[in-house]
């Protein structure tokens, strides 16, 4: 057996080295096939971004804000009780990270309860960010939460 040397240590590093970065690409690009990007229109919205940090500051400084609960039939939106929604503009978008085909847009109207339901149909197990937007007296509002659907 050959005596072992520094050149014959930096020849084995190198190697190891190499299989340890064609191992990581292959095997994270495996793993990232289901990620995609939360819109199509990344960069337009990008530009548009202010008008939203607008509306969700406007939205944090309300001294009630709407509420979201879950059961059986679905996810409930509740608009406080004292909400005039005469003039009022509600939207919701809810998005899948790991699929987009699962995301859901909608116009809605509040009910009698200034609220309303998004049902169980539509929806799939997992994670989602909702997205509620609404327009008052040519004001907007959004409030973004974090649901997981069981």
């Amino acid at each position: 057996m050959k005596n072992f040397s520094w050149g014959h240590g930096i020849v084995i590093a190198l190697a190891a080295f190499i299989i340890f970065i064609l191992s990581m690409m292959f095997l994270f690009t495996n793993g990232q096939k289901n990620s995609e990007m939360v819109t199509d229109n990344y960069y337009e919205e990008e530009l548009k971004y202010q008008d939203v940090i607008d509306a969700k500051k406007r939205a944090d400084d309300l001294q009630e804000k709407p509420v979201y609960k879950q059961d059986k039939s679905g996810i409930i939106i509740s608009f406080p009780k004292d909400y005039d929604n005469s003039n009022t503009t509600v939207k919701f978008v809810l998005n899948r990270t790991d699929d987009q085909n699962l995301d859901i847009h909608r116009t809605v109207q509040l009910d009698a309860n200034k609220s309303f339901t998004i049902p169980t149909q539509v929806l799939k197990l997992g994670n989602y960010t909702l997205r509620l937007t609404w327009t008052r007296d040519k004001t907007d509002y959004r409030m973004d939460y974090d649901v997981i659907w069981k």
